[in-house]
C-alpha cells in the first residue's frame, strides 16, 4: 500500500484509498486485523491524527469496524448489501442533482430499470412481497393521507416489486433508481397527479405479479412510466405558462 506525498489530495483520503483498494483486491480478508495505528503513520510516513482521519473515511463506508479490548484494533468488515444500499442511494441522489439529469432521462432510466426485474419478480416474489404491496395500495388510497406519506409508500411499493426479484445484487444496483429517483420524480408530479389513477395502477402491477406474468407486470410498470411522464410533461407545461 503506498500514497504519493507530493499528490494535492488529501493524505488521510489517500490512506484510505490505499487500504480500500486492498480489501477490495482480496489483499486483507474479512475479519483481518489491521496493522496499529502506530504502525500505520510509520508505513505511510504520516502523523497518527492523519492515519486515524483515514480510519474513520472506511468505517463511515462500512468496510472496516473498530474493537476495544487487548484484543482490539480495526478489522476488515464484512459488508453487507443492507448497509451498502444507504450509499448507493447517496450516490445517485448526488449524480442527479449535480448533473441536473431531466425528468424524462431519469423517468426513463428508472423504469427500464425495474422492468428488468419483471420477469424474475413474477417467478420468484413471496407472499410477504405481495403483501407489502397490497398493504401500500391500501394505504394510498386512504384519505387525508399527506403527500410526504404517500411518497413514501410509493417507494415502499416498487422496493417490494424490486426485492420480490430475489436478487440481492439487483436489489443494490436498483436502491439508487427506486429510492433516489423515485422521491426526485415524486416531487414533481405530486401536485398533478390523480392519486385514484395510481393507485389503479399499482393495483395491476400486484395483480399481474400474483398471477406470475412476467409480460403483463412489465405491461403494467409501461403504463405507469406513460403515466409519469405525461404527468411531468402538464407539469412543466403549467409553468412555462406562469
Amino acid at each position: 500500500m503506498k500514497i504519493d506525498p507530493n499528490s494535492a489530495a488529501d493524505l488521510s483520503a489517500q490512506i484510505a484509498s490505499a487500504i480500500r483498494d486492498s480489501i477490495v483486491s482480496g489483499a486483507l480478508i474479512v475479519d483481518q486485523r489491521l496493522p496499529s495505528e502506530a504502525e500505520l503513520a510509520d508505513q505511510f510516513d504520516v502523523s497518527r491524527p492523519t492515519v486515524r482521519e483515514a480510519l474513520k473515511r472506511l468505517a463511515a463506508q462500512s468496510l472496516i469496524r473498530t474493537q476495544r479490548g487487548a484484543t482490539g484494533g480495526a478489522f476488515v468488515n464484512k459488508l453487507s448489501f443492507e448497509e451498502a444500499y444507504p450509499q448507493q442511494i447517496t450516490t445517485s441522489t448526488l449524480l442527479l442533482s449535480m448533473n441536473a439529469v431531466s425528468f424524462e432521462t431519469a423517468c426513463e432510466a428508472r423504469y427500464a430499470l425495474e422492468r428488468s426485474c419483471a420477469p424474475l419478480s413474477a417467478k420468484r416474489r413471496s407472499p410477504d412481497h405481495l403483501a407489502t404491496m397490497r398493504a401500500e395500495i391500501h394505504r394510498q388510497g386512504q384519505p387525508g393521507l399527506t403527500d410526504e406519506a404517500f411518497c413514501a409508500s410509493d417507494v415502499s411499493f416498487h422496493r417490494a416489486l424490486v426485492d420480490g426479484a430475489g436478487n440481492p445484487v439487483l436489489s443494490y444496483q436498483l436502491a439508487g433508481a427506486v429510492e433516489a429517483m423515485q422521491p426526485l420524480m415524486n416531487m414533481i408530479t405530486f401536485t398533478a397527479r390523480d392519486r385514484a389513477r395510481i393507485v389503479a395502477l399499482h393495483t395491476d402491477i400486484a395483480d399481474a405479479l400474483e398471477k406470475q406474468d412476467a409480460d403483463a407486470t412489465f405491461d403494467a410498470l409501461k403504463a405507469l412510466e406513460v403515466e409519469t411522464q405525461a404527468l411531468a410533461q402538464s407539469v412543466f407545461a403549467a409553468r412555462q405558462i406562469k
